[in-house]
């Protein structure tokens, strides 16, 4: 009897690229099929070029007929370059954002993994124990009050199963702290920990903060990175030889030998969206994978989003409370000052100089705060009224006054400072407004002799610039420092005394009706920079509007009360938290096409079941141009979470069908954080 033939083998492979499946080859001819396994990278033949995708699975069935199968060219790897908890992790990003698998399986890689490059330690950082120290003494440790004590019992009597925590404490009060006794019982298990931060400038402080505390190795994953760093730090983390990981919000898809417990700094921060390409929340991701490898995971924030606060209300997670600050700091004095009708010099207010000189003549530092970088945000012809706009986008070009450039801060674009009026040749073209640059130089003239620090992204662009002028800070080299948000996030600065919000105004009447909660987020934590050691901090904010019902509020009672009060109003509206959002995104080049693809889209949804769902729009974005390129969108909006992921599920594959799905690019954003 004929020996039964051996079924042949189909290689399922994700490939980069925007179609909603994965694609089947059969092996390469000169390999080794029973070596084979999921997580390993290969290279195959795609359209008219190669391209690395990762291996799924190996099947012996296929959707595509013998002859027209392709063999892959290459197996990169001998062993699995992603583990199978994090196989297992991606996957289940993909199908909850909605977003094809090729592309969310590449972007967990390394840039030279992608490449192709071999998944080996780059000679430097071979034996050197990267970023290794000594450690710090267990004597010359603070200790932990009472509220710190309880955090750090609760979480670490659950080590070995998922238990979700919200560290809710106040500015100044410890988290850091907290979340390094965490660590030093994880270490002591042999488990390893994954510490992530919203933004690039707070790494710097808070690897200096583990190097200190701790002498192992540590593993740092963030943009500002060259490729093999970033690769060695991978490879670190993914072995076991880094104990301790440390990163932004790509960070957390970093494979981990030994996972141990889940730390999320600043969770409220928008930073944890990645919002362009792969649309994914790094905080819900991080608690997702906590529940899957069974472990604890713990966001902490001053100020925590009101998704947070209402799963700690619900009970999914629990809430742990830091009421008072750290040490002896006291809590600073927080006062609202009323600018209508007062001389303004440059966006300052006489009674805020003042006091700003008092704070400089005592030797402590004052800290001025302006969210917006540039010198002015508009360029204007007084002789007609032209102002200078992006013809890129639906927004007015910013002035920078050092660099003689008008930028657009949307798209890049960026050209000369006009010398004349465009329109009507007028010579008397005026900058209107304030950004961080003229504060800076006003506050120059008004304080001569004073060392200042600007901090924003004009200044931080170079490499080492941040962490130069924060060392700068801490050593007291600057008394005056002016920035944007970069300057708030977490930093502590003990000498600083006094905080000057300089236009609270900005987020007080937002159209989106997640500003309200980033205003007094962003004012909450301003304020917390004063008044962190032994001196009295004091705060003053600006306004125009000093009867503000958000102002008053937060002000006279604080940042929770505002949170349960804007809970409510989201609640009788039916908004997120209370509501799952998921956004379709359109744009071309064409200022019908985005509406007209979004209408088929819209018509598509309500063939399916939509029972649950509301469809709104669709309706222009609220920039409708932006780098050339016009936009719209479609929301879809359920009461209950698990009706819009049916209708999505059926949904969404349709949608490349569609006859104008190839001549728009779009995107669908699963709980958006932004709506611009």
């Amino acid at each position: 009897m004929a020996a039964m033939p051996k079924p042949r083998l189909i290689l399922r492979i994700a490939v980069p690229s925007p179609l909603y499946r994965s694609f089947d080859y059969l092996p390469p001819p000169d390999g080794d099929p029973t070596a084979l396994a999921a997580g390993m990278r290969v290279r195959v033949p795609f359209g008219r070029t190669q391209t690395i995708g990762l291996l799924l699975d190996v099947d012996t069935d296929s959707r595509i007929e013998g002859e027209r199968l392709k063999a892959a060219l290459e197996v990169l790897d001998e062993q699995p370059v992603l583990p199978t908890d994090t196989l297992r992790l991606l996957h289940w990003a993909s199908g909850y954002y909605h977003h094809p698998a090729g592309e969310v399986f590449s972007a967990a890689l390394p840039v030279l993994l992608r490449q192709g490059r071999a998944a080996r330690m780059g000679k430097r950082a071979k034996g050197q124990g990267n970023m290794e120290s000594q450690g710090q003494s267990p004597d010359s440790r603070p200790l932990l009050n009472v509220s710190q004590h309880e955090a750090v019992t609760a979480v670490c009597g659950a080590l070995g199963g998922f238990h979700a925590f919200l560290l809710d404490g106040v500015t100044g009060s410890g988290k850091t702290e907290v979340y390094l006794h965490i660590i030093e019982r994880v270490l002591e298990q042999g488990l390893q920990a994954l510490v992530l931060a919203p933004e690039i400038g707070l790494t710097p402080q808070l690897v200096a903060r583990f190097q200190r505390r701790f002498g192992v190795p540590l593993a740092v994953l963030h943009s500002g990175l060259t490729d093999r760093e970033r690769l060695d730090a991978w490879l670190m983390a993914r072995d076991g030889q880094a104990p301790i990981v440390i990163g932004t919000r790509s960070a957390v898809f970093t494979p981990l030998k030994r996972p141990g417990v889940i730390i999320v700094d600043e969770e409220h921060d928008l930073s944890f969206k990645q919002q362009e390409g792969f649309r994914y929340s790094a905080r819900d991701v991080a608690v997702m994978r906590a529940q899957q490898a069974n472990l604890p995971v713990m966001l902490g924030s001053a100020t925590p989003s009101l998704e947070s606060l209402h799963n700690a209300e619900a009970g999914r997670y629990q809430r742990l409370h830091l009421p008072e600050r750290a040490g002896s700091a006291l809590h600073p004095l927080i006062e609202v000052l009323d600018v209508r009708g007062q001389p303004m010099q440059d966006s300052l207010s006489q009674p805020l100089l003042d006091l700003a000189g008092r704070h400089l003549a005592d030797h402590n530092q004052v800290l001025l705060f302006l969210n917006r970088r540039g010198y002015a945000p508009t360029l204007l012809c007084h002789d007609c009224g032209w102002v200078a706009e992006c013809r890129r986008c639906d927004a007015h070009l910013t002035l920078h006054q050092g660099s003689r450039l008008l930028v657009c801060h949307h798209c890049g674009t960026q050209r000369p400072i006009d010398r004349h009026c465009p329109k009507c040749n007028g010579a008397d073209l005026r900058a209107l407004g304030h950004g961080t640059e003229r504060i800076e130089q006003a506050l120059a003239q008004r304080f001569p002799g004073i060392n200042m620090a600007r901090i924003d992204r004009d200044t931080t662009r170079r490499k080492g610039a941040l962490e130069n002028l924060l060392e700068g800070i801490h050593a007291g080299e600057h008394q005056l420092l002016i920035g944007t948000q970069m300057l708030t996030k977490g930093h502590h600065f003990p000498d600083v005394t006094l905080v000057g919000i300089l236009d609270a105004d900005q987020g007080l009447f937002s159209a989106d009706f997640r500003g309200a909660e980033r205003m007094a987020q962003l004012i909450t934590q301003v304020a917390g920079r004063a008044g962190r050691a032994d001196k009295p901090g004091q705060v003053v904010i600006q306004t125009h509007h000093p009867d503000h019902p958000l102002l008053h509020l937060l002000v006279t009672q604080g940042y929770h009360r505002f949170a349960q009060a804007a809970l409510e109003e989201r609640r009788e509206a039916g908004l997120p938290p209370y509501s799952a959002l998921a956004l379709l995104r359109a744009e071309a080049t064409g200022r019908d096409l985005p509406q007209a693809f979004l209408t088929q889209a819209s018509e598509a949804a309500e063939q399916l079941d939509c029972k649950g769902v509301d469809l709104l729009g669709p309706v222009p974005a609220p920039m409708e141009k932006r780098a050339g390129r016009y936009r719209a969108h479609l929301l879809l909006q359920a009461s209950r979470r698990g009706d819009l992921h049916r209708l999505l599920d059926a949904w969404v594959p349709r949608l490349e069908k569609l006859p104008l799905a190839r001549k728009v690019r779009w995107a669908v954003d699963v709980d958006p954080m932004e709506m611009f």
